[in-house]
């Protein structure tokens, strides 16, 4: 991978680091351990991308553009080096490892969504390879886009299972590629929550693409089917409930807001991108709940027509991005219709003015 235009890849999980922070502390070794581990695995990777983008990442032969992924898939074999063994090649049959062929469809998936419905080939828009290693680590409580593969560990087994399990999580965390390549939204604050956001929404739309899902259909969570079954939870983050997806004496309890009116000042998280997130978060669904039908011709069109539009700033606060979607939805479909009465009042109801002189 090259940084592209300045680009500025960053290191993104799936699990926040909030969640990690508190299992980290529990008194039950079986559940403090791998966060700990977790946690010190991340901080290693995250300093890993930072070096990897000051460096230079080794320059890769073009791809071709194609209508067809090119997707290979390693296994980590529970340790650290990656990329691993390679243990899948694009066009190959499935094998018997049931977490290497989620990691396969998974990539796919995220391939079909963006060329079907928005004709973007790959995430960087011109054919790249998609790459990942499955079974990293032992104990390994995450997932993660490192900005050049994805990386998916096996879970502990008593909080988190298999990070390919959701078909939203692969698409979550390769669309903070799609971010890189196109508003490359710095990871900080409001900006990095809406970083976090658009990952949140495409990754849904991911999933209900697959399932073939309306906006009504779809469950508009992050995250089923991760949580093991001794907790207290359906996922990590809900877009149609924010702060409901979980509540466990272990985990604690979902700390996302729905509106401003809730909105979370922390020095924590690089200022809480994955707790904010729930607000534009929640603004989407409402936007996409209002359009009805599926969620990636309207209401995910708009979104991406903002994310790569080159309007947005790599620094944008929410209030930015809504009025970007404002303008978006005037621009597609036209003044006064459905979909822009649906931006505009689902901004509305998550607190978010849509110009930056408004007041809130």
């Amino acid at each position: 991978m090259t940084t592209h235009g300045g680009f500025e890849p960053v290191f993104c999980t799936i699990v926040p680091p909030h969640v990690l922070d508190r299992l980290a502390q529990h008194e039950d070794p079986a559940l403090a351990g791998p966060a700990r581990e977790t946690l010190e695995r991340d901080a290693y990777e995250r300093t890993h991308r930072r070096l990897t983008t000051v460096i230079g990442a080794p320059l890769l032969e073009a791809p071709v553009v194609s209508d067809k992924p090119q997707r290979t898939i390693y296994d980590a074999k529970h340790k650290q080096d990656l990329p691993g063994k390679k243990v899948r090649s694009e066009g190959s049959d499935p094998g018997k490892d049931a977490t290497v062929n989620r990691a396969y469809a998974g990539l796919g998936a995220t391939f079909e969504l963006y060329l079907n419905a928005f004709n973007r080939h790959s995430i960087d828009g011109e054919g790249l390879p998609l790459n990942a290693s499955v079974h990293y680590d032992v104990n390994y409580d995450n997932a993660f886009w490192n900005g050049e593969q994805m990386v998916f560990g096996d879970g502990d087994g008593e909080l988190f299972l298999d990070f390919t399990i959701p078909v939203d999580v692969i698409g979550h965390e390769l669309t903070h590629g799609v971010t890189q390549y196109t508003a490359n939204l710095t990871y900080f604050g409001q900006s990095g929550a809406l970083n976090e956001s658009i990952s949140d929404v495409f990754g849904s739309l991911i999933k209900q693409y697959t399932l073939g899902q309306t906006a009504a259909d779809a469950d508009w969570l992050i995250g089923a089917g991760l949580l093991a079954p001794r907790v207290s939870g359906v996922a990590l983050r809900s877009m149609k409930a924010p702060g409901t997806a979980y509540d466990d004496d272990a985990l604690g309890k979902d700390p996302q807001p729905a509106t401003m009116d809730d909105f979370v000042r922390t020095g924590s998280d690089n200022g809480g991108v994955h707790i904010n997130s729930g607000i534009p978060n929640h603004a989407f669904y409402l936007v996409a709940d209002a359009l009805g039908g599926h969620a990636w011709e309207k209401a995910g069109q708009i979104w991406y027509d903002v994310l790569t539009g080159g309007e947005i700033k790599k620094d944008a606060l929410f209030t930015d991005f809504a009025t970007l979607t404002v303008a978006a939805a005037k621009a597609r479909f036209g003044d006064g219709g459905e979909e822009l009465q649906a931006v505009e009042k689902a901004w509305e109801q998550v607190g978010v003015p849509t110009t930056r002189d408004s007041s809130t």
